[in-house]
C-alpha cells in the first residue's frame, strides 16, 4: 500500500474483537492505510499479531458490558479526542438445534452479538453527531438469512441489520453513514476448528467451491468506511461469493 492509498490518515477507528480472525485482518488493514486504532476485546494478542511500534491501543473489555463500553470510550476519547469509524466485530457462537439449545446459550450469544454493538453505538452517536461526521460497520453475517442450528446466532445477525438501518436513518442527517457487512463461509482459526471433513464439506457447498478470506471482508469494510461510500447507509453488503443468491444448497 503506497502512500497515495493511506485514506485514513489522521483517521481513529475503533474495533470490536479485533485481536484476531477478521477483526484482526481489518485492524491491520486499517493500520496500512494510516489510522491510528483502538480495539476493545476480551483478550489480548499475541506477541507477533501486530508489529510494535504502530498505532494501535488494546484494551481489554466485554462489549455486552455497559460499564466496560463506557470505560474504553472515555479512555479513547482521553488519548485521541475523536473517534470517525467504529466497527463492531465482536461476535460468538453457540449453535445447537433449537430443542437443545439452552437459554444461556441463547442469551450469551444475544448479549455480544447484538446487545454488544447496539451499547457501543449507544455509546459513540453523541461523538459523531457533535463532529457531524463518521463511519459504523457493523459485522453481521450471511446466517441473518437464516442457517440450520443457529437460531440464536440468525437471530442476532438479522437484529443487527435491522440496527443498522433504523441507525442509518436517525444519524443520516449528521454526515454519518450506517452499514452492514454480511461474511458467508470465511477461512478462519474459528471455520478451521470445525475439523477437516466438515471445513471442506462447508467448502465444497459454495457456489466457487471455496472459502472466502479474512482479507475479503477486511477490503469491503474499509470500503464503506472510505469517502468513496459517503453515499452508502443502511445496505447490507454480502461478502458470500454468492452464497446468499441461494446457490448450492446442503
Amino acid at each position: 500500500m503506497t502512500a497515495n492509498h493511506r485514506r485514513f490518515e489522521n483517521k481513529v477507528a475503533v474495533v470490536t474483537g479485533g485481536v484476531r480472525g477478521i477483526g484482526a485482518a481489518i485492524v491491520r488493514r486499517f493500520l496500512t492505510e494510516g489510522a491510528v486504532v483502538h480495539v476493545l476485546d476480551r483478550a489480548q494478542p499475541g506477541s507477533a499479531d501486530f508489529r510494535a511500534g504502530t498505532n494501535v491501543f488494546f484494551h481489554t473489555g466485554d462489549v455486552s458490558d455497559g460499564t466496560d463500553v463506557e470505560a474504553f470510550f472515555k479512555a479513547v476519547i482521553r488519548d485521541t479526542g475523536r473517534v470517525d469509524i467504529l466497527v463492531n466485530n465482536a461476535g460468538i457462537v453457540r449453535d445447537r438445534m433449537i430443542w437443545k439449545m439452552s437459554v444461556q446459550d441463547f442469551d450469551d450469544v444475544i448479549a455480544v452479538n447484538l446487545k454488544g454493538a447496539w451499547l457501543m453505538c449507544r455509546a459513540v452517536a453523541p461523538l459523531l453527531r457533535k463532529q457531524n461526521s463518521g463511519r459504523i460497520i457493523n459485522i453481521a453475517s450471511r446466517a441473518w438469512l437464516g442457517n440450520f442450528g443457529q437460531s440464536n446466532y440468525s437471530a442476532s445477525k438479522g437484529g443487527l441489520i435491522s440496527l443498522t438501518r433504523v441507525l442509518a436513518l436517525e444519524l443520516a442527517r449528521y454526515n454519518v453513514t450506517v452499514n452492514a457487512v454480511a461474511p458467508g463461509f470465511i477461512d478462519t482459526p474459528l471455520t478451521r476448528g470445525l475439523g477437516k471433513a466438515v471445513f471442506q464439506k462447508l467448502a465444497a457447498a459454495q457456489p466457487g467451491g471455496k472459502p472466502g478470506t479474512v482479507e475479503d471482508v477486511a477490503a469491503a469494510t474499509l470500503f464503506l468506511a472510505a469517502d468513496e461510500a459517503r453515499f452508502i447507509t443502511g445496505q447490507v453488503l454480502h461478502v458470500d461469493g454468492g452464497k446468499s443468491i441461494g446457490a448450492t444448497v446442503f
